[in-house]
């Protein structure tokens, strides 16, 4: 038994040398190391994740973990290029291949993931609600029959539709292609609620608004490359892994004020949301006729 043990973790061991070797002789990879620079896509709206002042630095937990990244391929943490993307500009972006890798709050989906090619979760949140407190709006029950203001192609309004058609009530929604403009439309009173996901909306909470208690479906982010790219993905996956043990990503939380995440919610969602995008490819939904 001692001697199947010790050829288990000597396997282990080499495994974990071995993963990022394959990683680093991968096309995209060696691409990346000729340029000289890794191209990342980020937010450029989200307080405490991908953030940028007019003119100024992006700065964020994303793009702590871009920087980690550049550093892990090309030994140059400053090595980074980042493009500031949307929820509807990202995806369309690493298709191209315009860029190598996409960090923006990009929530892991099982129908995403046939379409790209997504790290294990590095954070988890879930969806809120954020209303003016002049509004006395109190809870989910009082948006019924009023207007909901979501980002451009995110799944926040397919979450929130389910939720009110399970609870019978009415609503309306408001896509804006920007978070800034979103808190613009609710402080103008164009939408009765800016929704989206909650460590985001923290960002936008000031002395008029109010963050609800409702939440609604986990949104566990994950890195995305273009689907293929799996030297790539096997370099972000071992950073993103190497990260947590080390403490540094729970130092990230931590320096960013946001909430703690709770691992063990983690690794679970890196195991059903692949066994459902497995299933969803082997039964996929047939085309409509026209």
């Amino acid at each position: 038994m001692r001697k199947l043990l010790s050829i288990a973790v000597v396997l282990l061991l080499t495994l974990t040398v071995f993963i990022p070797a394959i990683a680093e002789d991968a096309a995209e990879v060696a691409a990346i190391k000729e340029r000289g620079k890794l191209l990342v896509g980020v937010k450029a709206d989200v307080p405490s994740f991908g953030y940028q002042e007019l003119g100024g630095e992006f700065e964020g937990l994303e793009i702590d973990l871009a920087h980690k990244l550049a550093e892990a391929i090309l030994g140059d943490p400053n090595a980074v290029e980042f493009t500031a993307v949307t929820a509807k500009t990202r995806g369309p972006l690493l298709d191209t291949g315009e860029l190598d890798a996409i960090i923006a709050t990009f929530t892991i989906k099982a129908d995403r993931i046939l379409q790209y090619e997504f790290s294990k979760p590095y954070y988890v949140d879930a969806i809120g609600l954020l209303v003016t407190k002049a509004s006395g709006i109190a809870s989910f029950a009082d948006l019924d029959g009023k207007t909901i203001g979501v980002a451009q192609s995110a799944t926040t309004r397919d979450a929130l539709q389910a939720a009110a058609d399970a609870a019978g009530y009415s609503m309306e929604f408001a896509e804006f292609p920007t978070y800034p403009d979103l808190k613009a439309a609710l402080d103008s009173g164009r939408i009765d609620c800016f929704s989206v996901d909650k460590a985001i909306l923290m960002g936008y909470l000031d002395d008029t608004t109010v963050l609800l208690p409702d939440s609604f479906a986990a949104q566990p982010y994950g890195v995305a490359v273009k689907k293929g790219n799996l030297g790539l993905l096997a370099v972000v996956d071992e950073l993103i892994m190497a990260s947590r043990a080390n403490g540094s990503m729970d130092e990230l939380v931590v320096k960013w004020n946001l909430p703690t995440v709770d691992w063990s919610v983690v690794d679970q969602y890196g195991i059903d949301l692949w066994a459902e995008a497995e299933e969803l490819a082997a039964n996929p939904t047939p085309t409509p006729a026209s």
